[in-house]
């Protein structure tokens, strides 16, 4: 491999492991990082430990080595012979080791330590004349004893680790599952639920991050229901004072005389009357006090019965006089479901897609969904993104309206426990589908 190469290789490699930390929870972070700072600690303190039992050891040997060398040569200079009753001493062994026979020969009294080697021992030599007078102790009890106690460092070593772990573990459960419950309130109250809380609005004797978090989800939640609510309390109160004034508007209106300008003037009342019921309607919606009255119906007969309500008759013979459609689909499966609302989900996805798309304009059944289909530009992305906006229309081309159509149909569809999905047609146009639930 050449050092190019090697070098891809361990940063690639060096990338894989800054990236396992990523995959992990919160509580397995935590318990990581203790488990990390305690093995850290732990091999400090062992190879501390380790070196002190070493030091120690070398010391005593050192020691008793030197000791027993001074007897040998007590008993060396009157005897004349070295007595080896007790511990290995001779004149110029030839196992000595060359730089302790070179601190002897230079009139120095010196210690050996061997405990690595194969036959661990400690050394001690003195010159003699101009010979070297030596002594050898073995180790291999002490190594023994040292490596005995290396064993009991790592295993309770390992003990304190793994208890750190679990306890990192435990102790980060708890803010694992306080982060996760304010996580699900979040999303619980992104979806409508207003009134939706973690429990933790009042602050805590001792308050730490997580209770201030909790602390302060509540606050935005409890912030964001009253706004909402006020502001649905001002929609709907706005549209009911104009329902009154806009009935004696109408009827002055139907009392004038036939002609154009009486024309336009009907059609805006018309206009401003739709609009008051549709705000009215979505005041209702968005206080949830909608309450669905559930029917098991086939479902083609009730969408031809609601097209031809709404004008759209024609498409079922392929005539239509305001507009190419067209309807199809079997039978259709056993729904259950609110007719009433169901028309109301049908009725504005048609009209949308006349007002807004092109001709023809289809709507299929299969099955239990209800799909319906127009040849124009298709809903602009940021519909598809965040879904219909109040009084937002999209793109200028999809023509001009109220931008109420889709989010009553959508608010109707969740009260029946139905499903809209938004989409563009690959070959072009816009494509609505309403899934029922079947019967």
């Amino acid at each position: 491999m050449t050092p190019t190469r090697a070098w891809r290789f361990a940063r690639e490699q060096l990338r894989r492991l800054r990236a396992v930390p990523q995959g992990l929870s919160l509580r397995w972070k935590i318990a990581v990082v203790l488990a990390g700072g305690c093995a850290l600690v732990a091999v400090t303190i062992g190879a501390l430990m380790h070196q002190a039992r070493v030091s120690q050891l070398v010391a005593t040997a050192r020691e008793s080595a030197t000791m027993q060398l001074a007897r040998v040569r007590q008993v060396y200079e009157l005897t004349g012979q070295v007595d080896r009753s007790d511990i290995d001493a001779a004149v110029d062994d030839l196992r000595l080791p060359a730089e302790l026979r070179q601190s002897a020969l230079a009139g120095r009294r010196s210690t050996f330590v061997d405990l690595d080697g194969p036959d661990p021992a400690v050394w001690a030599a003195r010159p003699i004349g101009d010979q070297v007078l030596s002594v050898r102790r073995p180790l291999l009890a002490e190594r023994s004893d040292l490596r005995e106690f290396d064993r009991e460092l790592i295993a309770w070593g390992a003990l304190v680790v793994a208890l750190a772990a679990l306890g990192g573990a435990g102790l980060a459960s708890r803010l694992s599952r306080e982060l996760r419950t304010a996580a699900a309130i979040a999303r619980r109250i992104s979806r409508g639920e207003l009134d939706a809380r973690i429990g933790q609005s009042a602050a805590p004797a001792a308050r730490n991050e997580v209770a201030e978090l909790a602390c302060a989800v509540d606050t935005m939640a409890a912030s964001l229901q009253r706004r909402l609510e006020a502001e649905r309390r001002f929609t709907a109160d706005v549209a009911h004072e104009l329902r009154t004034p806009l009935t004696g508007l109408h009827t002055a209106a139907e009392l004038l005389p036939p002609s154009r300008p009486t024309e336009l003037v009907r059609d805006r009342v018309a206009a401003l009357r739709t609009l008051t019921e549709d705000l009215l309607e979505v005041a209702r919606l968005d206080a949830r006090a909608e309450r669905p009255d559930l029917e098991v119906r086939p479902l083609a007969p009730l969408v031809e019965g609601i097209l031809q309500r709404c004008g759209f008759a024609g498409a079922l013979t392929g005539g239509d006089a305001v507009g190419a459609g067209a309807v199809s689909g079997g039978a259709g499966a056993l729904v259950r479901t609110d007719p009433r609302r169901l028309e109301r989900i049908v009725a504005n996805l048609v009209a949308n897609a006349r007002r807004h798309g092109a001709e023809p304009v289809e709507v299929t059944v299969s099955g239990t969904a209800v799909t319906v289909r127009d040849h124009g530009v298709g809903f602009p992305e940021r519909l598809l993104r965040d879904g219909p906006s109040r009084f937002v229309t999209g793109a200028m081309s999809r023509g001009q309206g109220t931008g109420l159509g889709l989010t009553i149909a959508l608010g109707q569809a969740e009260v029946i426990g139905a499903r809209v999905a938004l989409c563009n047609a690959a070959d072009g146009g816009a494509l609505a589908t309403v899934t029922l639930p079947g019967a």
